[in-house]
């Protein structure tokens, strides 16, 4: 190389640049390189959240008026795939997120406090003649007022910021007790009951205060089995925002859950997972991986490892903004008892179908068939009517009757077919607010 070259003032000037250029070239590398994952996740995230916003605005359905399709459209959306993060960071993040706004619900009573004592006149001697004059004071038991006492617990979350708390029917069935709610920060509060589900398991109650945070609800009709959940609740009543994870393993179940005190009850459309669900966990959310409750815990299979049920949130939302319009949830209801129909059914009863629900009585006799003076009753439905549809929605595994009813207003006029004495019929019935009961 010519060296009057390296004299050259031009030449110099841009062999100094560009080496300056590739130093810095290098650095910028380095620096990429060394937080590559950051750098990853944050035009992964911007990518997708373009591509989702592309496919909304693409496949937007105005003025949507069938469920179906708008649940079809969630779940397109909703199965984009997010920026690759490990399932335990997203559950950390998920958890982080929400636990401010679960809480532990304790129950109180007043219970009757008993003390020992001996009467020196009450002597008795367990020997009788066999050894006479052998005698002694008999310790006695007697009431000496009453006492407080923790008899149970539960577990709720907040959906508004000034204290309206969801949790289930059952944890605050009692009237006379009192209820008392531990925040995430150790403080605790009375609580009242404000509403009582007359329909599901499910009640809200209120604590005095301000600047709650309340969870976001998220959409149970797209849940697929499989999908990983959370959930978050005062396990056994002592373990407070004790942290389950597992995952969906089946939909739409039907079972048939019982409290302490002998009271049965017949969920169904119910969400099955295997995160532990505890005695006390009741009431708390299920939650998935965006922190978005998807359904609330409401029962555990007694004598099995890892079978857990939950109410969809879905069903819940109606009577949570029953409650903030009208202090109440109001619903509406049919008025009827009835065991659904199956192949094994119809076979063993010698029926005629093996669908719809057969108009039945409880197991006492006050569980009537049909309740006095319900639109049923008005109608004219008696036990051992089959009913086959409603609205030509036939009754089956994938249609159940209660969640059918659940979706309907009141005042809203449905046609049942019925099967009556081996005829069928149909019938119009106007539904109307169901009783709190």
């Amino acid at each position: 190389m010519n060296k009057n070259l390296f004299k050259n003032p031009f030449f110099l000037t841009f062999l100094t640049s560009f080496i300056s250029l590739l130093v810095v070239l290098a650095i910028i590398v380095s620096l990429v390189w060394k937080y590559r994952a950051e750098v990853f996740s944050y035009f992964a995230k911007e990518y997708i959240q373009e591509q989702k916003n592309k496919l909304a605005s693409s496949t937007s359905i105005p003025n949507v008026e069938d469920k179906t399709d708008q649940i079809f459209l969630d779940k397109i959306i909703s199965n984009i795939p997010e920026p690759v993060l490990d399932q335990q960071a997203q559950v950390v993040n998920a958890v982080k997120k929400t636990k401010e706004a679960v809480v532990s619900i304790i129950i109180t009573k007043e219970v009757p406090k008993y003390e020992t004592y001996v009467d020196p006149n009450a002597q008795t001697n367990p020997f009788g003649d066999l050894f006479p004059g052998f005698s002694f004071n008999v310790p006695q038991y007697r009431q000496n007022g009453t006492e407080k006492k923790e008899i149970g617990g539960g577990s709720g979350f907040f959906v508004t910021s000034d204290g309206l708390i969801v949790t289930n029917k059952h944890v605050v069935a009692q009237t006379d007790v009192e209820y008392t709610v531990y925040t995430n920060n150790g403080k605790k509060h009375t609580a009242t009951v404000v509403a009582r589900d007359p329909v599901l398991d499910i009640a809200l109650i209120k604590i005095n205060g301000f600047g709650f945070t309340p969870l976001s609800l998220g959409n149970s009709d797209i849940l697929e089995v499989g999908h990983t959940v959370i959930a978050i609740g005062n396990a056994l009543a002592e373990f407070k925002n004790t942290v389950s994870v597992g995952v969906i393993s089946g939909l739409s179940r039907s079972i048939t859950a019982g409290d302490n005190t002998g009271k049965t009850e017949l969920l169904d459309h119910v969400i099955q997972t295997d995160a532990a669900i505890n005695p006390g966990n009741s009431g708390g959310p299920l939650l998935n991986l965006k922190g978005e409750v998807v359904g609330v815990n409401v029962a555990v299979a007694q004598g099995s490892q890892n079978i857990g049920f939950a109410l969809p949130i879905n069903s819940v939302k109606s009577a949570i903004e029953s409650v903030k319009k009208t202090g109440k949830i109001i619903r509406p209801y049919l008025g009827v008892r009835y065991i659904s129909i199956d192949v094994n059914m119809k076979e063993k009863n010698n029926l005629t179908v093996d669908y719809g629900v057969l108009v039945k009585g409880g197991a006492t006799i006050d569980e009537l068939a049909v309740i006095p003076g319900s639109p049923a009753n008005k109608a004219g439905i008696v036990e051992n009517d089959i009913i086959l549809s409603i609205n030509g929605i036939k009754l089956d595994e994938d249609n159940n009757l209660s969640s059918i009813i659940r979706q309907k207003k009141i005042g809203d006029i449905i046609i049942l077919r019925i099967l009556h004495a081996g005829i069928e019929k149909n019938v119009s019935i106007t539904l109307e607010a169901a009783k709190d009961n």
